[in-house]
């Protein structure tokens, strides 16, 4: 019998490669239209000699922001199943007071990983690939300022993931070579087991912490920072110098204006956490003492931390502002109310996102006078927050509300950001955050913002332009039940975790008080309603993008009616009538009460008429 031993490595190699090639081949030769169908022999030789690459080539060397967009995306969306993954154990873990399935090791390397992988790796990539895809529409620009370094931002992502989350992956690789008698190359990966730091990896423990995978995580993170900023550095040159001319700043549209204020933030923030992490891995392998008691101590490794950590919740939340704000008016019939106030209260935010670090360490020993102007700044930047909030309920009022699932969410998301944002300013409170000060008061408060508002608003701008990005249209019935689960699991499972912080119970143990049990059930509850929510979600998206109704008509949301036919979705009809001979639409008559079926006849109620094409309100 032969052995996998006595293959050689370069023989296995072009077994791979060849697999590759053959299957990127049959891609080639059965590659379906977007609209349908498959491309005639005639329409693949024009293809060939205008268009880009097939198969994988394509996605490994496109410079295209639309393609870009949806690299971006898609590696968003597995980091996201790959951190929901550990939340599932861990909620699993928490069924029972004591040990459920998983050891407390396990249980420590879940929530670490769970964390470090939501925050750097799902919620920005996502917005990210939105942008890239949309904003340059938007503003009329053909691309974004450098497409090459577009690409190579976005490509740093993947190998930065890997690395953080590596400790798995070699530990896999590990066993399997152990199995066939590679021991010898099996132990060095065995010894990098994943990292137990938490995400905020506070010294002096992320200091001193044996396992070298930590090392190698901190690179990845690093990595990602500087994909971040170079991301961020195009999407500032192309608001600023790619904007069609009849495209003012008086005239941009709200989600370029919160993509700029994000893109702004992170430029001064992620180069910070940069230099901090630098300066950890060279503590942990050169000795050097920034964070040692002879240096700067643990305290300076807060600020430094906090500096970027807090800023980047507005760097995350701010894009699901600008997508609330778009994609609301169009279900209401109505423009945005107060236009010019959300502009401001946006770049407020930015301004005063900086000014707000400290509130995270209100339980050390830094100055009382300090700590109390903290608070009055954390406390001040609810007032642009609530600003928003109250032009949303105002664009809504005596609206004619269609509610699709875009605007089920959105609205289920304005929601969860006053739940969230009210429990905000609590914390901001000096008295009130020693008392809840490493509950699970903090765990449900943050998750209402973060799998409240900013994933509503994604996957609700992932209904909202689903047409333009495969040219199909999806179960509008299932994607109600879909965002009312969503809402459900969200309210359920964080609102019981409000319930346990005020309780008293500290987060971050695997074992607790039997007292809480009923507690952390109906928070385990609520968080398999949202994995059943994202599994539908992944269904519907899939199986509507290759067999969904086609789209005939551009106006899939009778945006026609309102004023609101927005610059998108004229590229959008521009390119169906180019591609696929498809005539415009007129502004029709509404009939329906879901808001459309895909471009057929009987789209929704557009509501009262909007003036402008943007839709704003001056």
């Amino acid at each position: 019998m032969v052995s996998i031993d006595s293959i050689p490595g370069v023989v296995l190699g072009g077994v791979l490669l060849a697999a590759l090639v053959a299957v990127g081949y049959l891609r080639r030769r059965r590659r379906t239209m977007a609209d349908g169908g498959y491309p005639t022999p005639s329409e693949r030789e024009t293809e060939l000699e205008t268009e880009k690459p097939f198969g994988l080539v394509r996605w490994f060397t496109t410079v295209d922001h639309k393609d870009i967009g949806i690299l971006y995306i898609v590696f968003g969306v597995v980091a996201a199943l790959w951190g929901g993954t550990d939340a599932m154990m861990l909620r699993t873990e928490l069924i029972t007071p004591g040990k459920t399935i998983w050891g407390t090791e396990t249980y420590n390397g879940l929530f670490t990983t769970h964390g470090v992988t939501m925050i750097f790796f799902f919620a920005l990539p996502v917005f990210f690939g939105i942008a890239n895809y949309f904003l340059p529409m938007l503003i009329g620009a053909d691309d974004m300022s450098f497409p090459r370094i577009n690409a190579i931002a976005f490509w740093l992502l993947p190998p930065s993931l890997v690395l953080v989350r590596g400790g798995l992956i070699t530990e896999i690789i590990g066993k399997l070579l152990e199995s066939v008698g590679l021991s010898a190359l099996a132990y060095p990966l065995l010894a990098l087991t994943p990292i137990d730091m938490s995400w905020t990896m506070y010294t002096p423990m992320s200091s001193s912490l044996a396992n070298p995978q930590i090392d190698l995580a901190l690179l990845g993170l690093h990595l990602s920072g500087i994909a971040t900023t170079m991301g961020a550095i195009n999407f500032i040159v192309t608001i600023f110098a790619e904007r069609a001319d009849d495209v003012e700043w008086a005239n941009l549209d709200i989600f370029s204006w919160t993509m700029l204020t994000t893109s702004g933030i992170a430029l001064f923030a992620f180069p910070v956490l940069g230099s901090a992490i630098i300066m950890l891995f060279l503590d942990r392998n050169f000795g050097t003492t920034f964070f040692a008691l002879e240096g700067g101590g643990a305290i300076l490794w807060q600020h430094l931390f906090w500096f970027w950590g807090h800023p980047e919740v507005y760097i995350l939340v701010l894009p699901a502002f600008g997508l609330t704000s778009l994609i609301l008016p169009k279900f209401s019939g109505r423009k945005l109310f107060g236009f010019k106030f959300i502009v401001y209260s946006t770049l407020a935010i930015g301004v005063l996102s900086f000014g707000v670090w400290a509130h995270h360490m209100f339980t050390t020993s830094v100055d009382p006078r300090v700590k109390a102007s903290f608070m009055a700044v954390s406390i001040a930047i609810a007032i642009p927050s609530a600003v928003k909030t109250f032009n949303w309920m105002t664009t809504m009022w005596s609206g004619n509300i269609r509610l699709t699932a875009p605007m089920i969410l959105i609205i289920g998301g304005i929601g969860t950001f006053i739940i969230g944002g009210v429990t905000g300013v609590f914390l901001a409170s000096i008295p009130v955050d020693l008392v809840f000060h490493d509950t699970y008061y903090i765990v449900g408060h943050f998750h209402f913002i973060i799998m409240g508002i900013i994933a509503m608003s994604m996957v609700a701008a992932s209904y909202y332009w689903f047409p333009i990005l495969t040219r199909r249209m999806y179960d509008q019935r299932l994607a109600q039940v879909q965002a009312v689960l969503l809402i459900v699991g969200v309210t359920v499972s964080f609102t019981a975790m409000l319930v346990i912080g005020y309780l008293g119970l500290p987060r971050r143990y695997a074992y607790y008080p039997a007292e809480f049990t009923l507690l952390h059930q109906v928070a385990t509850a609520g968080a398999y309603i949202i994995a059943l929510s994202v599994f539908l979600w992944i269904v519907n998206f899939v199986q509507s993008a290759r067999t969904g109704p086609l789209v005939m008509d551009a106006d899939v949301w009778n945006l026609k009616e309102s004023g609101q036919f927005t610059r998108e979705w004229q590229w959008f009809e521009r390119q169906l009538q180019e591609r696929r001979g498809f005539e415009r639409s007129t502004p029709r008559t509404p009939v329906a009460e879901d808001g459309g079926s895909g471009g057929s006849s009987d789209v929704g109620d557009g509501g009262e008429g909007g003036g402008g094409s943007d839709g704003r309100d001056d």
